[in-house]
């Protein structure tokens, strides 16, 4: 395993997954199964990394409620460093989804009112000491904080070996500016949210990895579901087919690929190798969630 640990900070909930057992159309009320998980972005990256053999410490607000007490015992028992997580006075935060008879994502939404209110607080420990500033290991950071914390993060990780960024969603691309600015930076995000950033459609993830490219970005990887990602940096851009696996549940599937994607940087694979370990993970991860 290695020593080195990798600072994980964003969102970290409980996710409620429910799965229907018939097609769903809007207003449907459908019988299924239900369950309560560990989730959150940060969260999930830092669980793949354990599952990588490495040590993860998660930076994120979690309530100080029965709900917060029993989400940092999960974590805890997952092996990841969270005696930094602050912990606040309001309900732990939660996302629902619902997924379809094939585990597709049909709806969801996030509550992180808790996150949200902390805002640039979760990253104390980079101003008080308990964490070395610069951060000089490798870090990756989720973008559902607002963007006075990732302009903060972006300052504080300047040194960083590697800094991953995963692009939560297709309207948080506008406060990526200063983390696309710190050498070491590799942004994260599927097609459709390339193209939300590009502001044109792309064919492909290659021609979204390009697009991202042509418009500043020093290195990116870009998803699209089951077919090729690609992956684009100043040394050139690859592509790699995904391999077919059945879809038990797709929830948590980009924060995996983002994992394995990094320890596997990290371990000195070339960039194909990286996205073909990747890309095995994700499917591996796809094929056994049965909620």
């Amino acid at each position: 395993m290695n020593d080195s640990p990798i600072l994980c900070a964003g969102a970290a909930h409980w996710d409620v997954i429910g799965r229907s057992r018939r097609p769903l159309a809007p207003g449907a009320d459908a019988p299924g199964s239900a369950t309560r998980r560990p989730g959150g972005v940060a969260l999930n990256i830092a669980s793949a990394f354990r599952e990588a053999g490495r040590r993860a410490t998660l930076l994120s607000a979690v309530g100080d409620d029965p709900e917060g007490d029993a989400l940092l015992g999960a974590v805890e028992a997952r092996g990841i460093e969270c005696s930094l997580v602050l912990r606040h006075g309001m309900p732990t935060d939660l996302y629902v989804a619902i997924e379809d008879a094939s585990g597709e994502l049909y709806a969801a939404t996030a509550d992180c009112a808790g996150l949200e209110a902390a805002g640039r607080a979760i990253a104390g420990p980079l101003v008080d000491g308990r964490l070395p500033r610069p951060w000089t290991g490798a870090a990756a950071i989720d973008t559902n904080l607002d963007a006075d914390t990732l302009a903060f993060l972006a300052e504080a990780l300047g040194e960083a070996r590697l800094v991953a960024v995963s692009c939560a969603s297709a309207a948080k691309v506008a406060s990526l500016g200063p983390l696309l600015a710190t050498p070491g930076t590799v942004l994260y995000l599927n097609r459709s949210e390339a193209e939300a950033y590009c502001g044109e459609p792309c064919a492909d993830a290659g021609a979204a990895a390009a697009a991202l490219r042509a418009r500043g970005v020093g290195a990116a990887v870009v998803t699209d579901g089951p077919r090729a990602a690609a992956h684009v940096a100043p040394a050139g851009l690859w592509s790699a087919e995904p391999p077919r696996a059945s879809v038990g549940g797709v929830t948590g599937a980009g924060d995996v690929f983002l994992a394995a994607h990094v320890a596997a940087t990290l371990d000195g694979a070339e960039p194909p190798g990286a996205l073909s370990a990747a890309l095995d993970a994700a499917a591996r991860h796809v094929s056994k969630e049965t909620p």
